[in-house]
Formats: structure tokens, sequence, C-alpha cells
């Protein structure tokens, strides 16, 4: 079948160019259409419970994650010049396109006492623009009386104070936030400028919109480095700019389609689908290489293009069929979640990946049967003595120091075992930026004069309707706040409780030492004033109010600010000291407590990730074991595919536990994309060395040696260039995609030891004992369409040879 396939691409050689010319100009046409995001919600799954809840409770309560904080700590700053230059920034900012509102000092709400009407009403502090830095004076004196407000727009320990601009969902959600979001740090930029203060920039929408900016930014970057890196590794094996410029032209075209089928699917590019393309470069690449290298060792033995090319498709392409098959098991398993993030990545790589090993099986045959013969001087890399020298050193191994194979196998896996133990779960919100990013370093300044700025929610349901409006209940929801209060990861919470303290300190004429609930003396005259004061603003259906009480006043938000402190702490403070604080606080009151948010979303979110990616790995071992059976039909070949894989990866992961690379969604996955790189490996060899065993009277010992000199040859420059492409990514920003460049380039040097070291040790061991031969009915023997002979194919070829013209027949 293979035979018919390679005449085929070259007979009909420029119509299938044409064709993917053509394909190509209209998948670049769709291309330009692709999107970014970073949606920290796509991690978990919709069926969650937890994500259920999260999405109830913005639907009544309102988004929770789509603010953006500017903050400063300069004193000049309360200065009637600057303050101007502050005020006019923030009624800039509330005008902007996609800002629904902006609180800042100079938007701050007071409540007032209207005795004559028996009500609350609301009025700004600064109802005009203060003329004098004394009339400033004075009205920041009266902010600073409200002790609402402290620790959420001023730090009263530092004087540090934040401007929060609320963003519109519409735009958040859109590709219209990169506008809005450049449209603020714009103004921003213009007041830093015109003022000299500099500012702190954080809040999700923020950290979304840098990390979408700079995945854009690197899969450019990435793309093309690795091209380059990856064009001067081809030079230097083949001598020849072609054996260069036309395998990257394949991962060019390769590159285009797999953008343009992340429009076609209706996805956008991640953090996780922003890889694939660079990905696809180091698994395009090796196919062309192996393309080529075996074009060359034939051409070399039969001195006639389509002779060669037709071999080389016949005997290696439902092999390299496989092998691709095996690599894109490492993602299609991500495709059996219902994890948006996961199931995309897994997606759109798996369709490339064949996309991949298409164009190149036919770009490859039909660009080289029409190129001259290669020179004398583009073959001597068959015979390159360092290679060679390798080749006879690792055979030499293999049958004479098995014993010492073993053992070194062994100790490396105990000593691999150890570091396994060191690795960590744990990951942080912005954990894949750099630790001298601006994100990071903005981070610890809220983190220092605000307890953080990422959100965290607690929900109190009372049980009954109206259970809000009974004293009892407000005072168990203060008890619960005074506890998080004083939790220094925490910032002040805000609730319908701080809210009626505003309104009591309001009652008593401003006065800070009365924010407090009201007592059994008061509580009348403050709840009858709650109850007029309705369209006012400050009554129970404001929509301040709204937004932290449901609509039959049972259910209460409590919201609160955290730091970056990453899972393992969070799961700490919210597990093991809040959940007890609450069952103490609310025991025998009928009320509950949940707790959620985007934060808590975000770490239930990797735990659900790294959780699937050890169901999915399971999975990966499965498939590539059905694969191998399929092509071997041999239950004992599937020890020998499988066993060098796992030593590959518990080496892989002790290297990352002495190194501390954390466990988390973005290095869990490597594990998986590593099992169905290095099967390739395993698929190869062992379908080489069933071809030698085939040829009549040959031993394991020999088949060994000639599997080695041949497939060994093609393993290591293959594993030459995934590790050069590979640990291109080790110079990322990211802290994800530097992790998968060490850990892909460490595991692609292991995978030499265990496929061209252990695995043929196992089978000189196990394949019928040293210098036997091998029955004809042995099961690593039968297969079906990839050993022909050299007789065969030569008279096959050789009557089509008019499909190619004529050429200069070369002998070696």
């Amino acid at each position: 079948m293979w035979g018919h396939i390679a005449l085929f691409i070259i007979k009909y050689r420029v119509w299938l160019l044409s064709l993917i010319g053509v394909s190509t100009v209209y998948m670049a046409w769709v291309a330009k259409d692709v999107e970014m995001t970073y949606d920290f919600a796509q991690v978990v799954s919709p069926k969650d419970p937890d994500m259920v809840y999260f999405q109830q409770f913005k639907k009544t309560f309102g988004e929770d994650g789509n603010i953006l904080v500017l903050g400063m700590q300069d004193s000049s700053v309360y200065g009637l010049k600057n303050f101007t230059q502050y005020q006019h920034l923030t009624d800039t900012l509330a005008k902007v396109q996609g800002v629904s509102g902006v609180l800042g000092i100079t938007r701050l709400i007071q409540i007032e006492k209207d005795t004559a009407q028996g009500r609350f009403v609301t009025a700004p502090v600064f109802q005009r623009k203060p003329r004098s830095q004394r009339e400033l004076d004075s009205l920041l004196r009266v902010v600073n009386s409200i002790e609402f407000y402290k620790g959420q727009i001023i730090a009263p320990r530092t004087g540090a104070t934040l401007l929060a601009v609320t963003l519109d969902p519409a735009y958040l959600n859109s590709n219209r936030r990169q506008a809005v979001m450049n449209n603020i740090l714009g103004h921003a930029g213009q007041f830093q400028k015109a003022t000299g203060i500099k500012l702190h920039y954080a809040g999700l929408p923020y950290v979304r919109s840098t990390m979408t900016t700079k995945v854009a930014g690197e899969m450019k970057f990435f793309a093309l480095l690795v091209l380059l890196v990856m064009g001067v590794t081809l030079y230097l094996f083949f001598r020849t700019w072609s054996a260069v410029v036309f395998p990257l032209l394949v991962v060019a075209i390769v590159m285009v389609w797999c953008i343009a089928s992340i429009v076609l699917l209706g996805y956008k590019i991640n953090l996780l689908t922003g890889l694939i393309p660079s990905i696809l470069v180091v698994i395009g690449v090796p196919n062309c290489t192996y393309l080529l290298s075996r074009y060359h060792y034939d051409y070399r033995k039969s001195g006639n293009q389509i002779l060669a090319m037709t071999r080389v498709i016949r005997k290696i392409g439902l092999i390299t069929l496989m092998n691709n098959t095996t690599t894109a098991i490492g993602f299609v398993v991500f495709t059996f979640t219902d994890i948006a993030i996961l199931y995309q990545f897994g997606m759109v790589a798996t369709i490339n990946i064949f996309v991949a090993f298409v164009i190149s099986f036919i770009m490859i045959p039909a660009v080289f049967t029409y190129l001259p013969p290669p020179t004398d001087k583009q073959l001597e890399h068959l015979d390159s003595k360092p290679l060679m020298g390798i080749i006879n050193f690792l055979d030499y191994i293999v049958l004479n120091r098995r014993g010492t194979v073993y053992l070194a196998a062994l100790g490396l896996i105990v000593i691999a075992g150890l570091g396994i133990r060191k690795i960590e779960a744990v990951s942080f919100m912005v954990d894949d930026l750099p630790k001298s990013s601006s994100v990071n370093t903005d981070l610890d300044f809220f983190q220092a004069h605000f307890s953080g700025v990422m959100p965290l929610e607690f929900v109190v349901d009372t049980g009954k309707p109206n259970g809000l409006l009974k004293l009892p209940n407000l005072q168990k929801i203060d008890q619960f706040e005074r506890f998080l209060r004083a939790q220094p990861e925490l910032s002040p919470p805000i609730s319908i409780v701080t809210f009626i303290k505003a309104a009591t300190q309001a009652f008593y004429n401003g006065s800070p030492e009365f924010y407090h609930l009201p007592d059994n003396s008061d509580k009348n005259f403050i709840l009858s004033y709650l109850g007029n004061s309705k369209g006012t603003g400050a009554g129970t259906d404001s929509k301040l109010v709204r937004s932290f009480v449901n609509g039959n006043s049972q259910s209460a938000r409590v919201s609160l600010k955290i730091a970056d402190i990453g899972s393992h702490k969070l799961d700490t403070l919210v597990n093991r000291r809040i959940q007890p604080a609450i069952e103490r606080i609310f025991k025998g009151t009928g009320m509950k407590v949940t707790r959620t948010g985007t934060t808590v979303i975000f770490t239930k979110g990797n735990e659900y990730v790294i959780g699937t990616l050890q169901e999915s790995l399971l999975w990966a071992f499965g498939l590539v074991a059905l694969v191998v059976l399929l092509l071997f039909r041999s239950f004992r070949t599937i020890f020998y595919a499988l066993t060098p894989n796992l030593v590959t990866l518990s080496l892989t992961a002790g290297i990352m536990g002495y190194i501390g690379i954390a466990l988390k969604p973005s290095t869990a996955l490597i594990y998986v994309i590593a099992l169905g790189i290095d099967g390739d490996n395993s698929i190869h060899l062992l379908a080489k060395f069933r071809q030698e065993m085939a040829i009549g009277g040959r031993t394991v010992r020999d088949a060994i040696t000639n599997t080695l000199s041949e497939a060994g040859t093609s393993m290591i420059y293959t594993s030459i260039v995934l590790f050069i492409g590979f640990s291109i990514f080790a110079f990322s920003e990211f802290g994800g995609t530097k992790a998968l460049g060490v850990l892909m380039g460490a595991s692609l040097l292991i995978t030499n030891f265990s496929n061209l070291v252990l695995l043929p040790a196992l089978l000189v061991t196990f394949e019928h004992g040293k210098g036997e031969q091998i029955p004809g009915n042995a099961p690593i023997r039968h297969y079906d369409d990839s050993y022909h002979e050299e007789d065969d194919d030569m008279d096959q070829n050789l009557q089509r040879l008019s499909v190619q013209r004529a050429k200069p027949v070369k002998t070696v």
C-alpha cells in the first residue's frame, strides 16, 4: 500500500503541491482572525459543584474578578497641584468606553443623617474640585474619618491609596478588552508623566491582559527562534540548503494550519494553545529529518532518486504514521476531559500532528524528486566518525555489559525516587511570570499595603428570607468578619455588616468610635432610618447594598482581597483556620457559610487539572500499549516498548524534584507529552529490529548491531533536533514554558539511554538469549507491510521510472 502511495505522490506531485499551496493561502486568511484569551475559569469543569455555585454567585452578586487597581504611595499626591491631576485621571477613566465604574479618593461617598426626614442620604465627599490646599486638607480629614474605607481605598499604616476601576464584563470577555486596557494604561501613563508619581497596577484584568500580551509575543518570538535554530541544525547535518529550506517550509505551513484550526474550531489562543505552534516545529522537523536521512541512506545504495524515495516511504510510512500516532496520544488524552483549556489543547495539537505528517510526507518526496540528487559531500553525514563512534560504543555496551546497564538503570530509578518525593504540587495566580516581572513587583506593593488584591468571597446564608434583618444574625457575621480581619493574608472585609456600621457612624454624626453594629438601644432608630432611605442610595435597595445582599435578604456576601500566597498556604488558611472558625462561630445558628470566588476556582482548577493529567497519563500508557499491540501483534512487545518510557518518565520526574520545579498544570502535562514523543523511539527501534530478524539466519545479536547502526543514527539525529528545539523554551519568561523546555530537554537526553541502551539490552536478554536465531513464528516478526526485499523494490520502481524525468544515475 505504501509503495502505491509513494508513486501516487511522485506522479501527481504538481497537483498535490498546488493543492497544499492553495489550501495554505486560505488557512492564512482564516488565521488572521485568531484571538487571545486568558480565562481562569476554563480550567474547571462546568459540572463541578464549586463551579456551578460560582456561576450562581456571579448571577446573584455580580463579577468578582473584573476590577483593575492602580496604587500609589507618594505624599505629593495630596498636594493641590498633583491632587488636581489625580482627580482629572479619575474623571477621565470613568469616561473610558468599557469602564463601568471608578472608585478613588475623589469619588468617595459619605453617608449623612437627614433628621428632618428620618433617613440616611449619600453625598460625594468632593462635591467640587478643591480650590486651595486648606480646602483639600479639610476634605482629606473627612475621608480619613470614614472607617468604611480604611484598608480598602487608603492604607491606614502607610498612607498608600488605590484607584479601583471596574470593567464591563461585556468588554472584559471579548477582543475589545485589550483596547480598554491600553486606554486605561495610557491615561495612567500621562498622569505619571505629569506628576512624577509612580503607579502600581494589579487585579485580574491587568494580570490577564499582561499575560495575554506576553503569550502573543512569545509565540511569535519562539516560533521564529526555533525555526532558525532548526535550520542551523539541519544544515550541519545535511550540508545543503535544500534540506533546510523545505523542511522549514513544511513546518511554517503546519503552523499556519494550526492557527487557522484554532479559529475554525471556535477557540482562542491561551497559555496552552499558544505553545502548540512551537511544539509542532519540534515535531514536524524530525519527520522531515527522518525522511531525508533515510532517503540519503537508500539513495547511496541504489543511486536512483525515485527508487530511494519510494523505498523510504514504503518502508517507514506506516512506522512514521504510528510514531506520529503515539505522539498524538500524548495530546489526544486531553480530549477525554471536560476541562475547556485542556480539551482545546488536546484537540488542536492532535489534529495538527497528523496535518504535519501528511504535509511532510507529500512535500518532501515531491520536492526532493524534483531537485538534483544528493552529492557525495551531502552523504558524508552517514559515515560521520563521531556518530559511528557513539553507535559502536552503544553496541558494545548492549552486547557485553548488560548487567551494568540494568544496575545503572536500577540505581538511577532509586535516585529518581528520592527526587520524586521532593516534588510539591503548588501554584500561584501569577507564578508563570518571572519574579522580576512588573506584575510581580506591583503585586508585592499591594500585598504590603492592602494585603493583596486577589478576590476571595464568602456567602452567608441565614436560612430564612429577611434573615439579614435580624440583629443576632448580623452580630454573628460581624464576629466572623472580626476573625477574618485578624488574618494577615486578608484585607478588611466588605459586607452588609460594614455598610450598616457605616450607617451607624453616620447616625452619630460621623464619629469614628461609633463605627459598629447598632445595639439594642439604638437599633430601632437606625433600622428605621435605613428603611426610610430607599431610593436615596443609602437604603436597602441601593446598588451598593444589592451587590452584597440577595433579593430576599436571606444571603449576604462577604468580600475580601487576599495575597497571592500559593495553593498550599491558601488551603491551610481556608481549611485549617477559617473553616474551623466558621464551624465555631455559626454552630447551632442554622446559618451556612460557603467560600467561593475567582481565587478559589483557580485553586480548584489546579487540583482538577493535576488530577485529570494523572488519569490522562494512565490513558496514554494504555493507548500506546494498544498501538504497539496492533503494530507488532505481541503482548511481550508491549513490555519492551513501555519499560524504557517508564524509566524516562521516572528519571524526568526525579530531575523535576531535585531542581525544585513545582507540580502544576503547566508542568504536569509535560509527562503525557513526553510519553507520546518518547514512545516514537521505542516503536522505531522495535520495528527496525523486527525487520532485521525477518532476514533468514540472523541472530538477535546481529539484528541488534544492524538496528543500532541504521535506526540508531536516525534516532540520535531526531533526539538532537528535538532537544535543541525544546531547549529553546528554557529561555521563556513563563515558568511553565521554561519548565517545558528544561524537562523535555532532559527527557530527550534520557530517552537515548532508555531506547538505545536499555531497550536493546532487554531484547538481547529476553529474545531467546544471546546468539540464538528467532524462530520464524516469533511474535515480534509478525508485521504486515514494512519489510520488503531490496530486489522487489528495485523491480517495482524501475518499471515506473517514467514518472520521473531522466537524471544521471549515480552509484556508490
